[in-house]
């Protein structure tokens, strides 16, 4: 049994195989499960990368049925049984489980890709929270038109983690940075959060997303709505209405698609690039083969492909594990149907959003819940407590302890920023 991908759906998957009658092998290209709902806050210089990763190794070494491998998949031969790796080796299988996830979606602006800061994985964080101080750090010491374009942050995408970066960002920026470089005048630094739609938050009901707007304009974004993005370079953001932004920060958290394995997959697509999967989440036409996650289009009891996000595919990895058992036992399999628990989302301190059912929260209410469920799914005791620690300090002190520019040897000291 191959599980492709340590993700929300593949960890899932072999965590719910754990102790069962089957040899599992779990292949990631990295060695760590990432709790990608608190990637911002690496980004804006509140958590460390340790606290919201996890090594692979050390949550399965209990289990003596599951083994990990640290190798990037380049295909996989279905006919043949055998999954292609990049070091020119291929693994055989009985059964294969594809949630390899998905990466950042540039909407065809190729050009961006080189422009802007994506926040999908922890080399993006930690570039993202380098590239930010750096532009303070040269800020300072700037003539005042070069400064206004280092202190002007565009944020790309009104979902979630759009969001929740905003207004991370914009804490940052009016308490910490604020007492760090005394010599600026950090009220004319500017956050501006860009959506191409309607309304922020599009999949929440509408009053919170209202609520997530005038939230973040209270703390001090500006935020335009109905405003498409259409190009940019590293020196300004260029938007449907002809209109440009100069800035040396552009952060795109606009979307994601499949990971390019998938692209590599001769298997049915939708038109949005996904795997797709029966009801019972095995890959259309293929035997013995399933996907889960990000990668695979499950759809909802509509027939409308579920939202790219961790609680369909933890839901649908599971799902795929018992899945498989069922097959080997000689049951018949069961169909996916998806259990919605709510959507929520965080604008900033002691303000988030959340839709249980016909449940709504905002505010303070709706932030305690965010933390609490967080916390709850975050994987290992020493995350939790690392996590509730560094909330609690923020929460006392205001402060955002993590403000470090760390780089690899040979990385620039100040990336981007010229």
């Amino acid at each position: 049994m191959v599980v492709i991908g340590a993700g929300f759906a593949g960890l899932q998957c072999a965590r719910r195989l754990a102790g069962e009658p089957v040899d599992v092998l779990v292949l990631d290209r990295e060695n760590h499960h990432l709790f990608t709902p608190l990637l911002y806050q690496v980004a804006s210089a509140l958590l460390n990368p340790s606290d919201i990763a996890n090594p692979v190794r050390r949550i399965f070494q209990n289990a003596g049925n599951v083994r990990v491998r640290m190798a990037e998949v380049e295909g996989v031969d279905f006919a043949g049984r055998r999954v292609a790796l990049a070091d020119g080796t291929s693994i055989p299988y009985d059964r294969v489980v594809v949630a390899c996830g998905s990466r950042t979606n540039w909407f065809g602006m190729d050009g961006m890709a080189s422009a802007a800061l994506p926040l999908k994985n922890l080399p993006d964080a930690l570039a993202l929270r380098n590239h930010v101080l750096a532009c303070f750090e040269a800020a300072a010491f700037r003539d005042p038109t070069e400064r206004a374009a280092l202190m002007r942050f565009v944020v790309v995408g009104g979902g979630p983690t759009g969001v929740e970066y905003a207004g991370a960002l914009s804490e940052l920026i009016r308490r910490p940075v604020r007492r760090d470089f005394p010599d600026l005048d950090i009220d004319r630094a500017r956050v501006v959060l860009i959506e191409a739609g309607p309304s922020l938050l599009t999949g929440f009901p509408a009053e919170l997303g209202d609520y997530a707007r005038r939230e973040l304009e209270r703390r001090g974004v500006e935020v335009l709505l109905e405003t498409p993005v259409v190009g940019g370079d590293e020196r300004e953001v260029r938007l449907g209405s002809e209109a440009r932004i100069e800035t040396r920060t552009i952060v795109w958290t606009a979307g994601v698609r499949p990971a390019r394995l998938v692209d590599a997959m001769a298997v049915p697509k939708t038109d949005g690039g996904r795997i797709e999967v029966d009801e019972r989440l095995r890959i259309v036409g293929v035997a013995d083969a399933f996907a889960a996650g990000d990668a695979a289009a499950a759809r909802s009891r509509g027939g409308t492909p579920l939202p790219m996000m961790a609680p369909p595919a933890m839901q649908a990895g599971r799902h795929a594990a018992d899945n498989v058992l069922r097959d080997l036992r000689g049951e018949p399999l069961r169909g996916f149907a998806y259990r919605d628990k709510g959507t929520m989302a965080t604008i900033g301190r002691s303000a988030a959003v959340a839709a249980i059912g016909r449940v709504r929260l905002k505010g303070f209410p709706g932030w305690i819940l965010w933390l609490a469920l967080h916390l709850f799914y975050l994987i290992g005791f020493r995350n939790r407590l690392a996590v509730l620690l560094e909330w609690t300090w923020d929460y006392l002190r205001w402060d955002r302890p993590i403000r470090l520019i760390t780089r690899a040897r040979g990385d620039p000291a100040a990336p981007r920023v010229g």
